[in-house]
C-alpha cells in the first residue's frame, strides 16, 4: 500500500484593516477606472499600494534612527558621563 504524503499547510496571512476617505470626485474616478479595466476598487488600490511600496522600498531606513540629542536615561553609564555645557566645554564638578 503506498504511503500517503501529508499536505503542507499554507502559512496563514495576517491582515490589518485600513480605512480612509475619498472625495466624491475621487470616488467617481476610481469607479470609472475600475469599470474600464474590469477590476474592483479593492484590487486596484492594493495593486497601487504594492507598486508604490516596491518602487520606494530601497529608500526606507532599515533601523530606527536615534539622534544624538536623545536622553541617555537607560544607558548603564549615564551617571558617570562628564557633564558638558551647551557650548561643549567641560564643567568643573564641585
Amino acid at each position: 500500500m503506498p504511503v500517503k504524503k501529508k499536505k503542507k499547510t499554507a502559512r496563514k496571512l495576517k491582515y490589518r484593516k485600513v480605512s480612509f476617505k475619498l472625495t466624491e470626485k475621487q470616488k467617481k474616478l476610481v469607479d470609472r477606472y475600475c469599470k474600464a479595466r474590469k477590476t474592483t476598487p479593492t484590487k486596484m488600490m492594493k495593486a497601487a499600494i504594492r507598486d508604490y511600496l516596491s518602487r520606494y522600498s530601497g529608500t526606507l531606513a532599515d533601523e530606527d534612527y536615534i539622534s544624538e540629542n536623545q536622553l541617555k536615561l537607560f544607558d548603564d553609564d549615564w551617571d558617570n558621563a562628564e557633564e558638558q555645557t551647551p557650548a561643549g566645554q567641560d564643567v568643573a564638578k564641585a
